[in-house]
């Protein structure tokens, strides 16, 4: 009987990890796309902003613009179709409403137009398979001088805090120094950062990482609050929120309208309920939207209330400072590479505009903010020297 002849080996596929961080030049080119985006839009939103303007018209055309743009590109079918469009919508945050007012038609604030003279902070962000970069800057309305007093003491001091944190995000500085670096900045212009108001790494499908940043924080804040060191190949939203008031905020009247979806698993009561959960997940998957967004507002009212109680969204509520706070918002998008920081949304500030008799004279945040958001490069070994004859 004639041998058998042997069985040829079996070669396993060794499956590659899916490298979901920016060290993948395809993860980058996505947040730099999507940044790039959210700059453009923020642009046109920011010409949007003139007297006279109603708040929810602004909210809507940048919406809008987000989606075109967005649609514009990676529209491959198939397997390599990718999410993408709105990463976080529009909202106009006025004088000392602190943050993510974007309201419906049928809300009483859609009738609120712009005056000459408030401070609106722009908020706005784009994303693509997953990957969101968020901008927000800070306009004053109707300004054909450059703003002083108490508003240019805010705005200034919030710029500035963003630009020495976004100095301090390097891999191996730790989260509270930048959270004693805004203090200090605060401190010099006579202000204080919105109390409690935390900043995130981002995630492919998660704005909300849980690495963080606070600011202004009480002593029950930090009681569980953790400690982290920054690292190669993280993307931070870095939000700086600063205010002529106490710092402190609460809600009033006003109704959340912008909610994003959890990985929470409950089975909704209401037929209304799941409906939306379902339209939101086809719509805006992991990301923050707007009850605009969604079919039918009032079943899009009810249903949401169900899914809110049971933590299967997460609100964002619109918060409010005392009434005659003034709140000045900057937000940048950053990447942090072994070659250094890079700004994947870069919020507009024009320092012509802002004339602070105010300033920070610490030498130590004098010689941070001097520095590029890149490290400095190490000097190449000098040559060595000829032969002696």
């Amino acid at each position: 009987m004639a041998d058998t002849a042997p069985k040829p080996t079996e070669t396993k596929k060794v499956t590659e990890p899916v490298v979901l961080d920016v060290s993948d030049s395809n993860v980058q080119t996505k947040y730099k796309d999507a940044g790039k985006i959210a700059d453009a839009v923020l642009d046109q939103v920011i010409k949007l902003c003139v007297v006279g303007a109603k708040v929810i018209d602004i909210c809507i055309a940048g919406d809008k613009a987000l989606v075109e743009a967005t649609s514009a590109i990676y529209n491959k079918k198939g397997k390599n179709k990718i999410t993408k469009g709105v990463g976080f919508p529009t909202t106009i945050s006025v004088n000392n409403c602190v943050a993510h007012f974007s309201p419906l038609p049928s809300d009483p604030e859609s009738s609120l137009v712009l005056k000459e003279g408030d401070v609106a902070k722009i908020q706005l962000g784009a994303q693509f398979d997953g990957y969101c970069a968020t901008v927000a800057t800070t306009v004053v309305v109707g300004a054909k001088e450059p703003v002083t007093g108490s508003k240019a003491d805010v705005i200034k001091a919030a710029e500035t805090a963003m630009e020495a944190a976004l100095r301090l995000i390097r891999p191996g500085h730790k989260n509270m120094e930048v959270t004693k670096i805004v203090d200090k900045i605060t401190e010099a212009y006579g202000v204080k950062a919105v109390e409690g108001m935390l900043s995130h790494n981002q995630l492919k499908d998660k704005t909300d990482g849980e690495k963080q940043i606070i600011l202004n924080p009480t002593d029950n804040h930090l009681r569980d609050f953790k400690r982290i060191e920054f690292n190669e190949n993280e993307v931070y939203a870095v939000d700086i929120l600063i205010s002529t008031g106490e710092g402190k905020v609460r809600p009033l009247k006003t109704r959340t309208t912008i909610y994003k979806k959890t990985g929470i698993r409950y089975q909704l009561k209401m037929a209304a309920s799941r409906a939306v959960l379902s339209e939101i997940q086809t719509k805006a998957g992991a990301f923050p939207f707007t009850l605009r967004d969604l079919d039918d507002e009032r079943k899009a009212r009810m249903g949401i209330v169900e899914a809110a109680k049971h933590q299967t969204v997460l609100p964002y509520d619109v918060m409010y400072e005392r009434d005659e706070a003034v709140v000045a918002q900057y937000l940048a998008t950053v990447m942090v590479t072994k070659n250094g920081n890079t700004l994947l949304t870069n919020p507009r500030y024009d320092a012509a505009n802002v004339k602070s008799d105010k300033t920070v004279k610490d030498e130590e945040i004098l010689k941070l903010l001097s520095t590029p958001y890149a490290p400095p490069k190490k000097e190449k070994k000098e040559k060595k020297e000829e032969v002696k004859k």
